[in-house]
């Protein structure tokens, strides 16, 4: 049984898990793609600027690299790039302690001994897991898209966090850096969505309307403990 402080949701209903997204939620993804620009010999300004005007078009963030690099294979590149020896993608099995937002395990702790249930769910590889686990970062539950074989925004994505939840929708709150794969789904789902508003997805998708369909909007992860008690 979940013991300790609960916040409370909608009619009143306990929120007794929070489950957290982990690429600019709990993940600096900085030194991955300025690997990959580094990798592909582009100034990181053009990277990151090719970066920023695709995702203000909604489109794929990996599709920078095909269209800084056209016909690029990238399984080849990825051998390549372990070949010599480059070991900062900052992804999947690879997240390093710099990499990790300062507030991530102090938050993570913090829900853990109010008495939620604390899960990691993101589009991520499935070395993820173990990376986190060697960082120390703290959590009940680990799933990952990878391991489902379904990426977010699809319902099934949400689907499957309630039931590793083992808890209703709406005893669940779902904390992600993006309007349109992690508010608007968790909503949809019926869970109380949390949007941290860090990270250039956050702050591409802050000003839509779909927004406002969080509970709760935080800054950084530091809050939302104390925000929790009060939702």
């Amino acid at each position: 049984m979940l013991g300790g402080r609960i916040g409370w949701g909608q009619r009143g209903v306990a929120i007794r898990a929070v489950f957290l997204d982990v690429g600019e939620t709990l993940v600096d993804e900085t030194r991955a793609w300025g690997s990959w620009a580094d990798w592909l010999g582009v100034p990181r300004f053009t990277f990151f600027a090719t970066l920023g005007g695709l995702l203000a078009r909604g489109e794929e963030p990996s599709r920078v690299l095909t269209l800084l690099r056209p016909g690029i294979d990238m399984a080849r590149e990825r051998a390549a790039r372990k070949a010599a020896g480059v070991q900062d993608d900052g992804l999947g099995e690879l997240i390093g302690e710099q990499d990790l937002y300062p507030d991530v395990i102090p938050c993570l702790r913090q829900l853990r001994a109010d008495g939620y249930l604390v899960g990691i769910a993101g589009n991520q590889p499935v070395g993820t897991a173990l990376a986190l686990a060697r960082l120390g970062v703290p959590y009940d539950v680990m799933a990952s898209s990878a391991q489902w074989g379904v990426r977010k925004p699809s319902p099934e994505f949400f689907a499957r966090v309630i039931e590793v939840a083992g808890l209703r929708a709406e005893e669940i709150a779902y904390v992600g850096d993006r309007v349109d794969n992690d508010v608007v789904p968790a909503a949809e789902a019926g869970m109380a969505a949390v949007f941290l508003r860090r990270g250039p997805w956050a702050w591409l998708g802050a000003d839509r309307p779909e927004a406002a369909r969080a509970r709760l909007t935080l800054d950084d992860l530091a809050r939302l403990p104390a925000a929790m008690r009060g939702l």
